[in-house]
C-alpha cells in the first residue's frame, strides 16, 4: 500500500471507529459471534440509544453489517475490513521502522566521523 493511501477519508473513519473504548469492545464480541444490538446493549452502562450510535460508526466505517432477524438488528463482524485495519498498520510500521534504520545510520555515520 502507498503512503498516499493513508490519508484516505475511508482509512479516516476505520481509525476512528478504533478510537473508541466501547466500539472497540464491540467489534470483539462480534468477532466471537454475531450479537443483536439488544444484546450487546445489555454489556454497557449506556442508554440503548448510545450503544445503537457506536453501531452505526462501525457499520459506516464498513468494520461491521447489521441485518434483520425477525423484529431484531444482528451484528456481524466483517473480516476483510479488519484484515484491511491490520494491513494500514502494517504500513505504519514500516514507515516508522524505516525511519528509525535511518536514525541509527545517521547517529553511526556521526561516530565514525
Amino acid at each position: 500500500m502507498a503512503v498516499d493511501q493513508l490519508g484516505d477519508p475511508e482509512v479516516d473513519r476505520l481509525f476512528q471507529a478504533f478510537a473508541d473504548t466501547t466500539r472497540r469492545d464491540i467489534v470483539a464480541k462480534v468477532t466471537v459471534g454475531e450479537q443483536s444490538v439488544s444484546d450487546l446493549a445489555s454489556h454497557y452502562a449506556m442508554s440503548f440509544a448510545a450503544v445503537q450510535k457506536h453501531v452505526a460508526v462501525l457499520e459506516r466505517a464498513a468494520v461491521i453489517t447489521k441485518h434483520k432477524r425477525g423484529r431484531e438488528q444482528i451484528v456481524r463482524v466483517r473480516l476483510d475490513t479488519i484484515a484491511h485495519a491490520r494491513s494500514l498498520l502494517g504500513t505504519y510500521e514500516e514507515i516508522w521502522r524505516h525511519r528509525v534504520d535511518r536514525i541509527d545510520d545517521l547517529l553511526s555515520t556521526d561516530e565514525k566521523g
